[in-house]
């Protein structure tokens, strides 16, 4: 049988490793490709802009 202090510190460990995947999913999410901000269209040399 699992005493309460085992409990106890199964809780936490996996407490703390559920908030830094979560964190490093974030983290991860921010910086991927996918969220880059667009850039702007060049301008086509020779043509006039009206």
């Amino acid at each position: 049988m699992i005493s309460d202090s085992q409990l106890y510190t199964l809780a936490i460990f996996l407490g703390s490793a559920a908030m830094l995947l979560i964190v490093l999913y974030h983290f991860l999410e921010v910086n991927s490709e996918d969220h880059a901000p667009a850039q702007k269209p060049k301008a086509v040399p020779g043509r006039v802009k009206s």
